[in-house]
């Protein structure tokens, strides 16, 4: 059985208020697919955090998305290439996406898909909280950009959608 060429992977706690921006940024977008009958070789996967077993994931794929929920990033999103990085979460449990790559890196002997990062800006993420209304303001516009991202599944259609910010593909809406 074939991969679908596009895996979009995204992060988060659905019990920690902004948290669940990944999950409900996956669960919204597989009501969508069902609409477009052009997103079938995309295959949504979800968890609370990045693992080391998440490399493997991204095998045998053209492309890769991860999502996330930060409160780092300018609202409402910021969309970004990413390449491999040993970062300092290289021994944790919890990865971030580079170092997820950089682990494909290692296991695979050879270079990870071509990976775009969306962060979605949220600002509250205490235990029991739900959604606040500037995290849902900002996963509608989310969506919508990776409705355009998904018009054309391919790297260098999705770095149009980016500039250049400091050695990285980065843009924010």
């Amino acid at each position: 059985m074939r991969d679908p060429g596009l895996l979009i992977l995204a992060v988060g706690n659905p019990s920690r208020g902004d948290d669940a921006l990944g999950p409900l940024f996956l669960e919204r977008l597989a009501i969508l697919r069902e609409q477009h009958s052009d997103w079938k070789d995309v295959e949504l996967l979800t968890d609370f955090q990045l693992q080391i077993e998440h490399a493997v994931d991204l095998e045998n794929r053209a492309l890769v998305l991860f999502v996330d929920a930060s409160v780092s990033c300018p609202p409402p999103f910021q969309f970004s290439r990413i390449q491999p990085v040993r970062d300092t979460s290289y021994t944790s449990h919890a990865l971030s996406p580079t170092a997820v790559l950089y682990v494909y890196q290692q296991i695979n002997h050879a270079s990870p898909p071509p990976a775009f990062q969306l962060a979605i800006r949220g600002e509250r993420f205490e235990l029991g909280e739900a959604l606040s209304v500037a995290a849902e303001a900002n996963l509608v516009l989310a969506l919508d950009f990776a409705g355009q991202l998904l018009t054309r599944q391919d790297a260098k259609a999705w770095e149009q959608f980016a500039v250049l910010d400091g050695g990285s593909n980065t843009v924010s809406r």
